[in-house]
């Protein structure tokens, strides 16, 4: 067996045991702490809404232990199982040009990747979510969104599949530097044009016509000096009773996005700290320092591809006999993120510390006590957890735990 097979096998091991490890922390420590309301929220989240949230965080949890060992199991099939050279084989003998053979083989992987996770996204819509009271999805909007991601799917990447492998194959050794320039400017693109063209095809957004919560709305834009194309309402309630506030776009293109579902459980001073906290990354730059982060990562990943694609033990180690510019793309996709994997604390706790940086930026715009409030109701609301075990939080959150973060918030003490 060739070395990079077993290093390869290896990781996709080591990523499978820590990932069932760390969720069964999760669940032993969720279930333990299930029938005590931790002490910073236990005047405002009754115990039976403790009680939801971890038995939500535990089903999650459980069912997200099979999807690790069924993903783990694909990415070898696909891999060393031959599923990738099987795949390859059936459109070459089509006899088309390698354009189209390799944008071919591109779709009808990530179609058939797509179908397999289906059964996954089906059990977590309608019987988690249904479960624990959040799903609003019917069955005909669930295969109308799928139909619609498909559409796009094939309307975007097959121009774009077409114009990667034309440069792959035809700009010689620096091709991957040509790639580049065109994957950020899609990238940038697709951020663009988001907000106005895509979001739209998927929810109705109307704009903002509270009287009192637009004009504090209003101020607070001012205030940070944030100009956007609008603010709007979107209508999360027709597929879920999750609650959430983003912004979307960038440029003059930027919108305020609010959930239906935010407006009715939150105060107007507590959706205002809400907004200000979003405001406090863009006050910070996250957003594009997060843009410039993977704009790098892509170049350095593209200029490895392009060695790889030089090695025949890449393609021979990964169970793939017939080297091709789109095989080494399919291939480097599936076997980056198993040796990436151990990196994921290390992009967690930069989230963590921007969320900080934001919510101290929204205590100096509207005080602490506002985004406290609304902060606990949406983790009541939204069935969050208040305590998470600490090993598997600091490799995956995004967000501070929630006891910090409400401490955090307390110390700034405006």
């Amino acid at each position: 067996m060739h070395a990079f097979t077993i290093l390869f096998i290896l990781a996709v091991l080591l990523g499978l045991g820590l990932r069932l490890w760390l969720g069964a922390r999760q669940i032993d420590h969720v279930r333990t702490h299930r029938d005590a309301v931790p002490p910073a929220f236990v005047d405002n989240i009754p115990l039976d809404s403790h009680q939801r949230a971890a038995d939500y965080t535990v089903d999650r949890a459980r069912f997200g232990r099979l999807e690790y060992v069924f993903e783990a199991i694909v990415v070898l099939v696909w891999t060393l199982g031959g599923g990738l050279a099987a795949l390859d084989q059936a459109w070459r003998a089509l006899s088309l040009s390698p354009l189209l053979t390799g944008t071919g083989v591109l779709l009808s992987a990530f179609l058939i990747m797509g179908l397999i996770d289906l059964p996954f996204s089906v059990w977590r819509t309608f019987v988690i979510e249904t479960r624990h009271g959040f799903n609003r999805t019917t069955p005909g909007v669930f295969a109308a969104d799928l139909l619609k991601q498909t559409l796009l799917m094939l309307v975007i990447g097959i121009p774009l599949a077409l114009l990667v492998l034309w440069l792959m194959q035809g700009m010689g050794e620096l091709w991957w530097l040509w790639v580049w320039a065109v994957w950020t400017v899609f990238s940038l693109g697709l951020a663009w044009a988001y907000p106005r063209i895509i979001a739209p095809l998927f929810n109705k957004f109307s704009p903002l016509d509270d009287g009192e919560l637009r004009e504090r709305v209003a101020r607070l834009l001012d205030r940070a000096g944030f100009r956007s194309r609008g603010i709007f309402v979107m209508d999360g309630s027709r597929r879920s009773g999750h609650g959430n506030a983003y912004f979307t776009g960038f440029g003059r293109n930027k919108r305020i996005v609010f959930f239906d579902t935010l407006l009715e459980t939150l105060a107007p001073e507590e959706v205002e700290a809400v907004l200000a906290h979003e405001l406090g990354h863009f006050r910070h730059r996250h957003v594009l320092k997060g843009m410039v982060v993977m704009t790098a990562l892509s170049l350095a990943g593209l200029a490895l591809l392009a060695w790889l694609m030089q090695q025949s033990w890449f393609y021979s180690g990964l169970g793939v006999q017939q080297p091709s510019t789109w095989m080494a793309l399919l291939l480097f996709m599936i076997a980056l993120p198993q040796f990436t994997y151990l990196l994921t604390p290390l992009f967690s706790w930069r989230s963590r510390r921007q969320e900080f940086q934001a919510d101290a930026y929204a205590s100096e715009q509207t005080g602490s006590t506002p985004l406290i409030h609304a902060l606990t109701k949406l983790y009541r609301d939204n069935a969050s957890t208040l305590t998470p075990d600490p090993v598997h939080s600091a490799f995956y959150d995004s967000h501070p735990p929630a006891s910090i973060r409400i401490q955090h918030l307390s110390a700034l003490g405006r």
